[in-house]
């Protein structure tokens, strides 16, 4: 007879373990989802007295016209916000790659799991918990970056980048959805590297770290032209594609086949750590 045999406690009902708000509310008390909010509402504001302090961005002196705009109204300053944050990569990997390392780092893993909350549900709720939040703080910076350039340099039609086309506000938040999308879709694997080194080791720091750096070498990688089309299935080569729908008709071939990337190593990684974890013995 296996455990699995065994009949089930009178009362115990595995899906009404560990439920998502629970564990919402542990992962917003965290010192880390402070951090990282605060610093999330407060870069646009740094990035607009940087462009305050230093005057009119200098022509050709950064991405395709997006830094030469970004002082021309509130929504070009948004627009510019997307290539300026790199942040997305770090805040993502935190969220999900500290999740179920930092409970091994503190020795509260094991005690979860005798709760009992099934292995699969409290995988499930972290992942979801860490998606949710990842999700919040990667919209949460553009619309800030809304807010703070509206602000500072006003309410006016979006300027498309090379092409001196323009676009009403209407439109022009369209296609901050679109690419807001996207790049919600695009760091699936930046989420899907974290989540799977977080089940595997007791350090939340060489989770996030480690997925960092691995999208660091995927980025190095790329820039080698030698690869000719094998850069194509690199989950970075399509992290710029969302600056198709910065032009006046939107083609949408570059951030598909980017999407489909992405989404396919993201399925692959989530569906890694679902099985190791299945099986790992845990000791802390």
């Amino acid at each position: 007879m296996t455990a699995a045999d065994l009949p089930a406690a009178p009362g115990y009902r595995p899906r009404r373990t560990l439920p998502l708000r629970v564990e919402a509310i542990r992962q917003l008390r965290r010192r880390r989802t402070m951090v990282a909010a605060l610093i999330l509402v407060a870069l646009p504001w740094v990035l607009v007295g940087a462009f305050e302090l230093g005057g009119p961005p200098q022509p050709g002196s950064g991405a395709p016209g997006l830094v030469d705009l970004a002082t021309t109204g509130g929504l070009n300053f948004a627009a510019f916000s997307f290539f300026a944050s790199v942040g997305f990569l770090l805040v993502v990997a935190l969220f999900c790659g500290d999740t179920v390392a930092s409970e091994a780092g503190w020795g509260s893993l094991r005690y979860l799991l005798a709760a009992p909350v099934p292995r699969a549900r409290l995988l499930r709720q972290k992942l979801v918990v860490a998606l949710a939040y990842s999700t919040v703080a990667v919209t949460g910076f553009p619309l800030m970056s809304l807010v703070a350039g509206t602000v500072a340099f006003g309410w006016h039609p979006l300027r498309l980048p090379g092409t001196g086309a323009v676009l009403g506000p209407g439109e022009a938040l369209g296609r901050m959805a679109v690419v807001l999308g996207y790049v919600l879709v695009t760091e699936l694997v930046v989420a899907g590297l974290a989540f799977l080194l977080s089940v595997s080791t007791d350090s939340p720091l060489g989770a996030v770290g480690g997925a960092v750096g691995l999208v660091i070498v995927s980025d190095i990688l790329d820039a080698v032209t030698a690869l000719r089309g094998w850069r194509q299935v690199l989950p970075t080569h399509w992290q710029f594609a969302w600056l198709d729908a910065m032009q006046p008709q939107i083609s949408w071939g570059g951030m598909l086949e980017g999407a489909a990337v992405s989404v396919s190593y993201a399925v692959i990684l989530f569906a890694l750590a679902f099985r190791h974890f299945r099986s790992k013995d845990i000791v802390s």
